[in-house]
């Protein structure tokens, strides 16, 4: 390595051990580089090696500091909190429900099955479908009469042919709500070879049926070979015709659910994205396009102002929780606050928001203490101090670990507050005993790390599922919602669920395939690739690659059938569970967007969190 990069690294380690905040956890560091009795050694990947004074050798991840200052989060205007927006936003909400409830006495009978699922779908992109759910089901059950699983449906009731894109439309907006609608619906629309059909002339109602196919082929369940080549044949059609579509609000809409998807799309961002799209591509001067739209301009802000506020009590706690000294761990709060909120807006599910992010971050730090900061002897001590619930248990241990333990024991004991007012059942036993699986499963890892040990494919995997993390950060902000589920119905979204497996086993191997790299840099090889490998000696990293890619597919159809199937699990706690694996997608979508926030990561929060939409 050159010499500037060198000292680069070296001046960030002086100014990490020079940091007045860090006297109290680390004093006999708080000195010149020169007076400090360690050695430091900085390999080629950029990652700190410390030998400290009592000759013990850690590693330091080299993650970069938190970007959100709290200064500048308690800065934040919160510009939309004044009644008059709340007002203004119930009279146009009473006004579109009028215009919802008219469809049904003003729509032509040719082309009134496209025009109610055409409401619903905005209302939904717009992120403003919380406010219309009696009129949705009123709209989708009106079309579901007309649904043929052979045929599909026209525009209309009366229309003697079937339609490609209200087909399409309907049967994506009927799935997702969870009536009974088969692909095959869908096979009318190839010829006898097997294609889909199409023209030469990519007008701009066919560019708009293929994209309705795409997104139909998108909610797909395992074993759906009709939509496997939907997808196929529309992705192709789409990322061809792209270069020739003159308008452009049309081809800003195509790259977006091209880019984005289903799985690593998200409401809030949709939302935003869509508000710019509808205002230049609907007619504005119509009266229901004009309100809906005036109505989702001064929601999204209004509750940006509300997630301004919630960040703002997140900063403040996790300054005080002594967190941020922690100087070695990545600090993401905020970044987790953003994947809750990306999909859950409902201002009365604070707590789930919150309670998500620090759940989020305490595995953060655990994760940092046991994959690289902590010693293989510290972790067993730490291990068992954690599974007695007691801080007394850490006497001895490290100072980083008791302050680690602390805050983490308070936000579990908190959550379980939280949970209790709805579920009239205390959890915390309950919550703890999940943590304590996890502690077990990371242990595991330490080991794995410190004897050099590889793993089969499916012992790691089998671990991966708990030490992901999935279950002990959803679990309990689940249980603050406000439907109380029963200790039965729990299980069927929680350990050992076939949801729950499918949730965490996505989580994981998406994240591997991420951050293999990076992460054996840092001396950690233990991974689903390396496993592979291991398992298959004569493949390749590409060749692991392609195997595993095909298996989040494989394992993402399951997840969407275990999500949409009809079981005894409240709605609300599964669209919350299931859209919180759609945001860690997102996050990981180009990189580890968590230990790598400062590109796509800091730009999404920026987009949607930060700067309001100009009404």
């Amino acid at each position: 390595m050159s010499l500037p990069c060198n000292t680069q690294l070296l001046h960030k380690f002086s100014s990490i051990h020079h940091n007045p905040s860090l006297t109290k956890l680390y004093p006999s560091r708080h000195r010149s580089l020169a007076q400090l009795p360690i050695n430091i050694n900085i390999n080629m990947n950029m990652v700190l090696i410390i030998t400290d004074e009592q000759g013990i050798t850690r590693r330091i991840g080299n993650h970069h500091p938190n970007l959100w200052d709290d200064d500048f989060l308690q800065s934040l205007p919160r510009s939309y909190d004044a009644p008059c927006y709340g007002e203004r936003a119930e009279k146009l909400i009473k006004e579109i429900k009028g215009m919802f409830n008219a469809l049904h006495l003003h729509s032509s009978s040719a082309d009134d099955l496209y025009q109610h699922l055409s409401m619903v779908d905005d209302v939904e992109r717009l992120g403003i479908d919380r406010h219309f759910q009696t009129e949705i089901k009123a709209a989708l059950d009106y079309v579901y009469r007309y649904w043929d699983d052979m045929n599909g449906i026209g525009c209309g009731r009366e229309s003697p042919c079937a339609d490609l894109n209200t087909t399409a439309l309907g049967f994506r907006i009927l799935r997702l709500h969870r009536y009974g609608v088969s692909s095959g619906a869908l096979l009318q629309f190839k010829d006898n070879d097997g294609q889909f059909l199409y023209s030469n002339a990519q007008s701009n109602e066919e560019l708009k049926s293929i994209l309705n196919l795409y997104r139909a082929s998108l909610i797909v369940f395992p074993n759906e070979q009709a939509l496997d080549d939907a997808k196929a044949f529309s992705t192709t059609y789409l990322k061809q015709a792209l270069p020739n579509i003159s308008n452009t609000n049309l081809s800003k809409e195509i790259k977006f659910n091209l880019e984005y998807g289903w799985h690593t799309n998200v409401p809030r961002l949709e939302a935003r994205t869509y508000i710019d799209i509808y205002g230049d591509h609907k007619n504005t001067k119509n009266i229901f396009n004009s309100k809906l739209l005036e109505l989702a301009k001064l929601d999204f802000n209004m509750i940006q102002s509300m997630q301004q506020q919630e960040l703002q009590i997140l900063s403040r706690w996790w300054t005080e929780s002594g967190l941020s000294k922690l100087e070695f761990s990545r600090h993401r709060h905020v970044e987790y606050y953003f994947w809750a909120a990306g999909a859950c807006i409902e201002p009365k599910y604070s707590s789930f928001r919150i309670g998500f992010a620090k759940m989020s971050a305490f595995a953060t730090y655990l994760d940092d203490i046991y994959d690289t900061y902590g010693t293989l002897d510290e972790l067993k001590i730490f291990t068992q101090a954690i599974k007695r619930w007691d801080l007394a248990s850490m006497e001895g241990l490290p100072e980083f670990m008791k302050v680690a333990f602390k805050a983490f024991d308070e936000g579990v004991r908190d959550m379980a507050r939280d949970a209790e007012k709805t579920q009239g059942r205390d959890t915390l036993d309950y919550a703890r005993k999940a943590w304590e699986v996890y502690i077990d499963a990371y242990m595991q890892e330490a080991t794995w790390l410190a004897t050099g040990y590889i793993p089969s494919l499916e012992e790691y995997l089998e671990n991966s599922k708990v030490s992901s993390g999935s279950r002990v950060v959803t679990l309990q902000p689940i249980l603050s919602l406000d439907i109380p589920i029963s200790n039965d119905v729990i299980k069927e979204i929680d350990y050992p669920s076939k949801f729950n497996d499918l949730l965490c086993l996505t989580l994981r191997l998406r994240g591997d395939t991420k951050t293999f790299k990076v992460e054996a840099d840092r001396g950690e090889h233990v991974s689903c690739i390396t496993c592979y490998l291991k398992d298959n000696p004569r493949s390749t990293e590409e060749g692991a690659l392609d195997y595993l890619n095909s298996l989040i597919d494989d394992k993402l159809k399951e997840l969407n059938w275990e999500y949409l199937k009809t079981d005894n699990v409240p709605r609300t706690s599964k669209d919350h569970a299931y859209a919180l694996s759609r945001g860690l997608q997102l996050l990981y979508k180009e990189r580890d967007g968590f230990s790598v926030s400062k590109f796509e990561t800091k730009n999404l929060i920026t987009k949607t969190m930060i700067e309001p939409v100009p009404m």
